[in-house]
């Protein structure tokens, strides 16, 4: 029996740490917001490597952007792997480059391998994952698509419009109301990824098999109060908008609590007006999100939340007002993929663990186009969305090969 195809090692590492150089702060983070300028240089750097191994490469009018072998006309549906570019602010190294870089390299090694298989093997990366404009928005716009007034209703985190963003960004093509793909052209779509979580290193597992992900919500709260003078008001004559905000923060783990086990909530951004020390803020707004596997909680737990904020409100004599994000649904990853992905890590003579994402993923929205499934590799600590983001070189390659093979599989069906 011949040996499998292999990713080119080398070439893989050499990619992500040349990626984790794009957009790098002093605290050893990284930076590269959906749009941003580092995020350019992250996409120019894609292309330039597509070019070097002569894949093509497309993009939508969100900016998602597709590579493939030259000249392959195949039509029969492709099967699609990737991930995303942008990062969290002061982010890892790994989150979504993994899975960007391991599909490119995937799509590299098939073509040089000259490996005729049935259908096409295409690499995705989907824009905005990160939530800068809106959660998981460049896979939406695939699976779902937006109209106009959706657009531009969103913001950035620093209050930038995502039309303004896209009118001045070279790395979009056609209409962002124009990006829905037709599922009958997709096979199927595999994504690789770290972990993010502490179960497979604990285990001693290299290889997790991803059974479902959770659902997602989030969306802006807003308190409003009255400015007044900080010396000559006082405290009980007061409509701090600050006072309602904290209240209502400190409400979020019993709230979580109540609904599920699994429940969480995040307030990690904050914006005060007028923004003084000297002055009572008549403006606090919060940026949340919240996460269960079940839809059903998902809505009881906006539920709960919104009745918390009016609460803080009343008691603090101010109003506050609700801007929710689009809502992700939880999805199970499709039973036979799962099974094509346990196979191709056995092929390379590795062990696997079922287990579920607590993280969202582009690939809660492809499961509504095709047949998905994720890898998962450890995450040393568990930690992400950090600089400490690290996972073993030999994980990665073990990974990407674990992924290679099941897009040979997949193909070949």
């Amino acid at each position: 029996m011949s040996e499998p195809l292999r990713v080119n090692g080398p070439r893989l590492r050499a990619d992500l740490e040349s990626l984790a150089q794009i957009g790098r702060a002093s605290s050893g983070g990284i930076n590269r917001t959906a749009f941003s300028d580092a995020d350019a240089r992250s996409r120019q750097w894609y292309r330039d490597r597509c070019d070097a191994s002569g894949l093509d490469l497309s993009l939508d009018g969100l900016g998602n952007m597709f590579a493939q072998r030259a000249g392959i006309q195949a039509e029969a549906p492709a099967v699609w792997t990737g991930s995303h570019i942008d990062t969290v602010p002061d982010g890892g190294p790994l989150d979504g480059a993994l899975g960007t870089v391991a599909a490119l390299e995937c799509v590299r090694r098939l073509a040089e391998s000259g490996l005729e298989l049935p259908r096409p093997v295409h690499a995705v990366v989907f824009a905005d994952e990160e939530g800068n404009y809106s959660h998981l928005l460049g896979s939406f716009g695939l699976a779902h698509g937006y109209d106009q007034a959706a657009l531009e209703a969103m913001r950035g985190r620093d209050g930038d419009r995502l039309v303004d963003a896209l009118n001045g960004s070279p790395w979009r093509c056609g209409e962002p109301t124009g990006t829905r793909v037709d599922a009958a052209s997709i096979h199927a779509f595999v994504e690789l990824h770290i972990e993010q979580g502490p179960h497979l290193e604990i285990a001693g597992t290299p290889i997790g098999v991803v059974t479902s992900i959770v659902a997602l919500g989030g969306g802006r709260m807003k308190f409003h109060g009255q400015a007044d003078h900080a010396g000559t008001t006082p405290m009980n004559l007061r409509h701090d908008a600050l006072q309602a905000a904290s209240a209502f923060v400190v409400e979020l783990p019993g709230i979580a609590a109540s609904i599920s086990p699994n429940a969480v909530i995040t307030c990690g951004l904050l914006h005060l007006e007028p923004g003084a020390a000297n002055i009572v803020p008549r403006l606090t707004e919060l940026t949340l999100d919240y996460r269960d596997p079940d839809r059903e909680r998902l809505d009881k737990l906006a539920e709960a939340i919104h009745a918390a904020a009016e609460r803080a409100a009343h008691n603090h004599g101010a109003q506050v007002s609700w801007q929710p994000d689009l809502s992700i649904d939880p999805v199970s990853m499709d039973t036979g993929v799962r099974g094509v992905i346990a196979q191709a890590a056995a092929d390379c003579g590795l062990h696997t663990m079922a287990l579920s994402s607590g993280a969202g993923h582009d690939s809660q929205n492809m499961a509504t186009l095709a047949p998905t499934g994720m890898i998962f590799v450890p995450s040393l600590g568990g930690r992400s969305h950090c600089p400490a983001e690290h996972t073993d070189f030999k994980y990665i390659e073990q990974g990407a090969n674990t992924l290679l093979q099941t897009l040979i599989q997949l193909a070949r069906r």
